[in-house]
């Protein structure tokens, strides 16, 4: 693993926001967790969607930024070929995996505003576990082939990839014979997650946006606005940068080479770091639940 090309002599000054996202990510997401379980109050459907949506962030997360702070402070380029596998089977499942829970976040934000009444009745812990399950099965049918393909495609030396993690596409340039049909459903399946999750996900908020519309209070409206256009953004940051890298990385090769590579690190890195922040510490139950542990132990 080369780190980032042709920023080889920042990588230090590079490591510093790296490893601060890196840290806020496990203190916020581990804080997120450790509050949910420790209150009986937030054991709703809301609130279990987040706590697999932290879980996801940090394992998504900590399977990449170790190896990129070990090659930006210590030079330790090498990586055996089973665990760039594993690396690049993790990144990629968990990303499909956090997709879909994020869609499955905006159901949730839909059916509390739209249909309060029936919120309890529809989200069941059977119903939350079942879409769970279902974002879990879908990544592993998606990446499983990719995963399978490189690790019986034939691979020529030098085994160098140019990149900061063992992403999909860079490590298929690695391939001695044509892999044009793996570049395609990597594409494919990129596009399709993208594209549907995004579409589910800009439905719910476009009816949830309707709802509003219909409130009287105006502080109830901004409040409102507030909310789902800091998880818009995020959403966004989670991925746009992403897609744009796989495309950069199949058609656009007279762009410098670290920007293709910053922009597949950086949406694995800044949404999971904001994650706890927008959809944890803002929340009042969230805020209330903190309360309510301190005392108690107090």
């Amino acid at each position: 693993l080369t780190g980032i090309p042709g920023l080889q002599h920042l990588h230090h000054w590079i490591s510093i926001p790296f490893c601060i996202m890196y840290l806020v990510t496990l203190a916020g997401n581990s804080t997120l967790l450790c509050m949910i379980k420790a209150d009986p109050s937030l054991h709703q459907p809301m609130f279990l969607f987040l706590s697999m949506l932290a879980v996801i962030d940090v394992v998504m997360s900590t399977s990449i930024t170790p190896k990129m702070l070990d090659i930006f402070w210590f030079r330790s380029t090498s990586i055996s070929l089973d665990a760039c596998l594993t690396q690049m089977y993790f990144v990629h499942a968990f990303s499909v995996m956090e997709s879909g829970v994020l869609v499955a976040m905006a159901f949730d934000r839909y059916v509390a505003i739209c249909n309060p009444l029936r919120y309890l009745s529809l989200l069941t812990s059977p119903v939350v576990a079942a879409i769970g399950l279902a974002s879990l099965l879908r990544a592993l049918v998606f990446m499983s082939p990719l995963t399978f393909q490189i690790h019986h495609q034939p691979l020529c030396s030098p085994a160098v990839v140019d990149h900061s993690y063992c992403e999909h596409m860079a490590v298929l340039k690695l391939a001695c014979k044509d892999a044009a049909s793996s570049n395609t459903y990597s594409l494919s399946v990129s596009t399709y997650v993208v594209s549907f999750d995004s579409l589910l996900i800009a439905l719910s908020y476009g009816l949830i946006l309707r709802a509003v519309f219909s409130l009287s209070s105006l502080q109830a409206r901004k409040k409102a606005f507030s909310t789902c256009g800091s998880q818009l953004c995020i959403m966004a940051l989670f991925y746009i940068p992403g897609l744009l890298s796989m495309y950069m990385e199949r058609y656009h090769q007279d762009l410098p080479r670290y920007i293709q590579v910053l922009l597949a690190d950086l949406y694995l890195l800044i949404p999971p770091a904001l994650n706890p922040l927008i959809y944890g510490i803002r929340m009042k139950k969230i805020r209330d639940g903190v309360r309510r542990v301190i005392f108690r132990r107090r």
